[in-house]
């Protein structure tokens, strides 16, 4: 089995055997139907994968990887805040009528900032500095502007990257306020997995590991039922990834430019529902 379907498995059983509850609390997220999102949940979760080793893909169930890489380009490439931009349907339901979110996400990452080298925005500045500075212990990212809360159609969830490098190795920590385990998990995983290969390869670097802190690690309500019938399906070995070695431009990555070989998964198709 896959580590990344050992981590998914602990934490789901983890959290369903020993979560918190928030049925007596009054909360923002709802249903379509109207209907409050209640959730068991977890603080404090703290998930390790070793890129070098392993791609950490579910393959308890399918993950549309391509969807997700496409997202990821959209927030870290393209830096967009519309959903016009991006190629699944995934943020339809926060934007507006012309398909902003807001100074959300990608917005935040392409705002220009000054440094005595010159004006960068973040992504910029991590793409400077492990190429001039890979000792730094600054090299970060964080899109949870407080000033422009009040303008994002959803306040970010994964909102913070630190990059090291250690020796030859970048690893890197993602930082994340709250995540849906069932929908949004390995979701996030893959692409942020990705995003250390990326970084790691147009920097002359290898991808190390990929370290995912969650303050609000929760689960649904009416997702239960569903993650107790996934964690019983079969598992199979994690697929291999390879990344184009001809791409050494940061912009110049396309979702064709990643490969998984023998992506193999359970037939698990519930129809998942999505809290907003």
């Amino acid at each position: 089995m896959s580590c990344a379907d050992q981590l998914f498995r602990k934490t789901c059983l983890d959290i369903l055997q020993n979560g918190v509850r928030d049925d007596n609390l009054t909360v923002r997220p709802h249903w379509e139907d109207g209907t409050p999102a209640h959730t068991i949940k977890k603080f404090g979760v703290v998930n390790r994968y070793d890129l070098s080793k392993e791609f950490p893909i579910l393959t308890l169930r399918r993950t549309y990887w391509k969807s997700a890489v496409d997202e990821l380009l959209w927030i870290w490439q393209k830096k967009s805040n519309n959903v016009h931009e991006l190629g699944s349907h995934i943020w339809d339901a926060w934007a507006d009528e012309n398909g902003s979110i807001g100074k959300a996400y990608g917005y935040q990452l392409g705002v220009k900032h000054h440094y005595k080298e010159g004006d960068m925005d973040q992504v910029d500045r991590v793409l400077y500095d492990l190429k001039h500075n890979p000792a730094s212990r600054r090299i970060l990212t964080n899109i949870y502007t407080f000033a422009d809360l009040s303008e994002m159609a959803l306040y970010p969830c994964a909102y913070s990257m630190t990059f090291n490098v250690s020796g030859d190795t970048l690893n890197a920590i993602l930082n994340q306020r709250s995540q849906d385990m069932l929908a949004a998990n390995n979701w996030n995983v893959v692409q942020y997995a990705v995003l250390v290969h990326m970084f790691a390869q147009v920097s002359g670097l290898k991808a190390g590991e990929l370290v995912h802190v969650i303050a609000d690690c929760h689960i649904y309500d009416r997702h239960i039922p569903i993650i107790e019938r996934m964690l019983d399906e079969p598992e199979y070995e994690a697929p291999t990834f390879t990344v184009d070695p001809s791409v050494t431009d940061f912009y110049a990555f396309t979702k064709d430019s990643f490969r998984l070989e023998n992506y193999q998964y359970s037939p698990f198709e519930d129809k998942i529902p999505i809290a907003i």
